[in-house]
């Protein structure tokens, strides 16, 4: 089995072809700064063809039997099968992620595709009660049409393929635009894929372009019915204010709390807490921002958690050993360290940190601080090797830090009554918390989704079969009936 040819083309339409934008994008390695691929970029015309084509195949498309659109989901899984190797190795190339994370990302892909054969079978109708004699109310489940993807670069081929995957199983289209510094793993990797796995031409078109260009375009055209996106707060809030009538799936930033209460099994917390904080270099919208620690046990905790953290290996995420690679790009870096500058001058203390290094110098080591609520690092969402640990004055002042926050995506609790943990997490205000465990939820048959401003809507399960699909009523009057006028 040959390895995918290069990706200088792109799914437009019904052909693959290069975009018309008139102008070339690079995707390079994070780490070594190789470049990886060079992608003539498209423009909105190459956007309204994609729309257009997904339109006219979605119908067909629809109107197949449930079978056979499992039977491409099954394909395609198989083919992340065949493929590991090869679908890792880009992962790790192209987002600076270690081997362990790019093994995590491409088993969640598959899990997905999995899941989305399942799908087609599970879009059930009803009959609904009716008043009216002779009259039967039914509604039927039916596709959206066109859904609009637009992804993230941290976890790119699942963010993608978590909305990608049941939007076409379930009998739509989708036109997907993958953030500019993963446009491999983030949708032309993707589809082809899918293209070996069987999927009719027209279905899935992606669109490599600049936000400039294609940006506003791709959520203000008309034809999609659904936007789906994966990203920053402010980005979320302006696509929402762009979008029309249209409906919205985001999933935003996120501030996650990780809480350990008074009794937590503290070897345990700390382990859960490394990984939850430093996992893909922090870069993850799930991830652990914050951990607030019971005073009683905060510097045990603290001591503990430090120490664990100077053991981590960070370089090279090509080596197995490695447990942190670059964050993705300079201005990422940038962000970061301007956050640790803020936050120390506001009186943060850092217990571990250290300068970049690296062949592009975007590997940053671990930071530790303690500090208040207050400072940059735990007010703002990092998205990188950062940790403030905070302490707090029993319960009822560790949920309000908790809360005490723009963002609600996700969320953990330590402690060793699991019920008292449950009935902490329920007052935590977020989409979803974690008892006893990380706040990087790595399970993909649940529902992922936040509240306040990390989103609205849901994504995975059930919940995606929800979003992609919309009620028709349609009404039967079996016997002649007498109307008022």
């Amino acid at each position: 089995m040959s390895s995918y040819p290069e990706f200088e083309t792109m799914p437009i339409g019904r052909t693959w072809r290069a975009g018309a934008a008139g102008k070339t994008r690079e995707t390079t390695d994070p780490y070594s700064g190789a470049t990886l691929a060079e992608i003539p970029q498209a423009n909105e015309a190459d956007l309204d063809e994609a729309y257009h084509v997904a339109v006219a195949a979605q119908r067909d498309w629809a109107e197949a039997p449930p079978l056979e659109r499992a039977n491409v989901m099954r394909a395609a899984a198989d083919v992340m099968s065949r493929r590991k190797d090869e679908i890792t190795n880009w992962l790790v190339r192209e987002t600076g992620g270690t081997l362990a994370k790019a093994e995590l990302e491409w088993s969640l892909v598959r899990s997905v595709m999995w899941e989305a054969a399942s799908m087609p079978h599970h879009v059930e109708g009803r009959i609904m009660p009716s008043d009216i004699p002779g009259k039967e109310s039914r509604v039927y489940r039916e596709p959206v049409g066109v859904v609009a993807v637009i992804s993230p670069w941290n976890f790119p081929m699942q963010l993608s393929n978590r909305s990608v995957a049941p939007a076409l199983a379930v009998g739509n289209a989708v036109v997907l635009k993958p953030a500019g510094d993963t446009p491999v793993t983030g949708g032309l990797l993707l589809a082809r894929i899918f293209k070996e796995a069987g999927l009719p031409p027209g279905l899935l078109s992606v669109v490599v372009g600049s936000g400039s260009d294609i940006g506003d375009a791709i959520v203000q055209h008309p034809v999609p019915r659904v936007v789906s996106f994966t990203g920053s707060t402010p980005v979320g809030k302006g696509i929402a204010e762009k979008a029309g009538l249209k409906r919205l799936a985001l999933e935003l930033g996120g501030n996650g709390p990780l809480v350990v209460l008074d009794d937590a099994d503290l070897d345990l917390a700390v382990r859960a807490a490394v990984f939850g904080s430093f996992f893909h270099q922090g870069q993850i919208c799930m991830i652990a921002n914050r951990i607030i620690v019971d005073a009683s046990v905060h510097d045990e905790f603290t001591g503990r958690f430090v120490e664990r953290v100077r053991s981590l290996q960070v370089g090279d995420p090509s080596d197995p050993a490695t447990h942190l690679g670059p964050v993705i790009n300079s201005s990422q870096l940038e962000g970061i360290q301007d956050k640790l500058a803020r936050a120390r001058d506001a009186g943060a203390e850092q217990l571990i940190g250290g300068d970049p290094f690296g062949p592009t110098g975007l590997c940053l080591p671990p930071h530790v601080l303690t500090a208040t609520n207050d400072v940059a690092t735990a007010r703002e969402e990092v998205f990188g090797p950062v940790m403030t640990v905070i302490s707090a004055d029993g319960d009822e002042d560790a949920l309000r830090i908790a809360n005490d926050t723009e963002y609600g995506l996700s969320s953990a609790v330590f402690s060793r009554d699991v019920e008292r943990a449950v009935r902490f997490g329920r007052r935590i205000e977020a989409g979803m918390t974690h008892v006893n465990d990380s706040p990087v939820n790595d399970d993909s048959n649940t529902a992922f989704g936040g509240e306040k401003g990390s989103g609205v809507g849901r994504f995975g399960g059930q919940w995606a079969i929800d979003e992609f699909t919309t009620d028709h009523w349609v009404s039967v009057q079996h016997t002649p009936r007498d109307y008022a006028i």
